[in-house]
């Protein structure tokens, strides 16, 4: 385990323990994965557009991506079935660590007219998902490369099902929370 890491997962069992007087470490709630998740509307009329953006989360994550398949045929979107319409891929362990860093440091303050990140966006689970309104800004994507600005979904996934422990584990990893 690299030094860098060890600091950080020390921090936030120790800014936990003393918020929740856990009797064990194994109580601290835990960053399980990250899921980036990209649906392209525009697969139904030029397939590339997927293979673009497959391209694109490939080099924002490090790993390889899959492709995400249509589960049924509908007419009016001339959508068919098992056709390609996304890509996700799933991080954990060290890409997972590297990809946070990266987001909070680099990616994040990039963002124009950045106020913090929603409160709003916690699921009932204790998950909490980010919207990416451009994908330029994380440095790995070249301007000149791309096709098409597009969007994209970051899920950081917890063991714990309370929201506001959730809540204090992302705040203690560093994520810039805003006022909302």
């Amino acid at each position: 385990m690299s030094n860098w890491k060890k600091y950080y997962l020390d921090k936030i069992h120790s800014d936990l323990m003393s918020e929740y007087n856990y009797s064990s470490v194994m109580e601290i709630p835990k960053l399980e994965k990250i899921v980036i998740n990209a649906g392209v509307g525009d697969a139904t009329k030029d397939a590339k557009m997927v293979e673009s953006m497959f391209a694109e989360i490939e080099a924002i994550s490090c790993q390889k991506p899959i492709m995400t398949k249509s589960k049924k045929a509908i007419a009016t979107f001339k959508l068919r079935e098992n056709q390609n319409i996304g890509v996700k891929v799933t991080l954990r362990g060290t890409k997972m660590w590297n990809f946070v860093a990266n987001l909070i440091n680099v990616a994040l303050p990039r963002v124009r007219d950045f106020k913090g990140l929603s409160l709003k966006s916690f699921d009932a689970h204790g998950d909490y998902t980010i919207g990416i309104k451009e994908q330029i800004i994380f440095t790995e994507i070249l301007f000149d490369k791309i096709k098409r600005v597009r969007g994209f979904d970051i899920t950081f996934v917890t063991s714990t099902n309370d929201n506001k422990e959730a809540l204090s584990l992302l705040k203690s990893i560093g994520l810039p929370f805003g006022k909302r």
